[in-house]
């Protein structure tokens, strides 16, 4: 008996120079345990010069878990967190009553020719800690 129980087509989408493949949430299923969202994106090259720039957004209600196969990505929150985040590394974000972010890529990696290879997945967080409270007061200013 197979512990494979359904196999997910994800739907791709393009994010400006390289593809999302999001495979949750799906017709077939939308969540797998507490797995809402779940997307696989690249393997991606990006020349000189070019990079991502996934703007600032936010997230309510849920924790964001991100790794990294190839490459850097510059997280920034509205918490002040300021991280790189390199291959092997895990960016955990609770989200809570909403913090934004923006992911892009440091400036150290637009000056060569630079790959992204990663998976990001979003948890649904238990109900008793959905509106965690943000510990200050957010700064919206993440384009910097």
């Amino acid at each position: 008996m197979s512990a494979i129980f359904k196999i997910l087509t994800p739907h791709v989408k393009d994010l400006g120079g390289f593809n999302a493949r999001r495979s949750l949430p799906h017709n077939e299923a939308m969540m797998v345990g507490p797995f809402i969202f779940f997307d696989h994106l690249g393997p991606a090259v990006f020349p000189s010069g070019k990079g991502i720039d996934v703007r600032p957004h936010p997230h309510i209600n849920l924790a964001t878990v991100t790794y990294l196969f190839e490459g850097v990505l510059l997280h920034r929150d509205s918490l002040n967190t300021v991280q790189e985040i390199h291959p092997g590394a895990i960016n955990w974000m609770s989200a809570g009553t909403g913090i934004v972010h923006s992911e892009r890529s440091p400036k150290s990696d637009r000056q060569i020719e630079s790959t992204l290879h990663a998976i990001q997945t979003w948890v649904a967080l238990p109900e008793e800690t959905e509106f965690i409270p943000l510990p200050q007061e957010p700064d919206l200013e993440l384009g910097k």
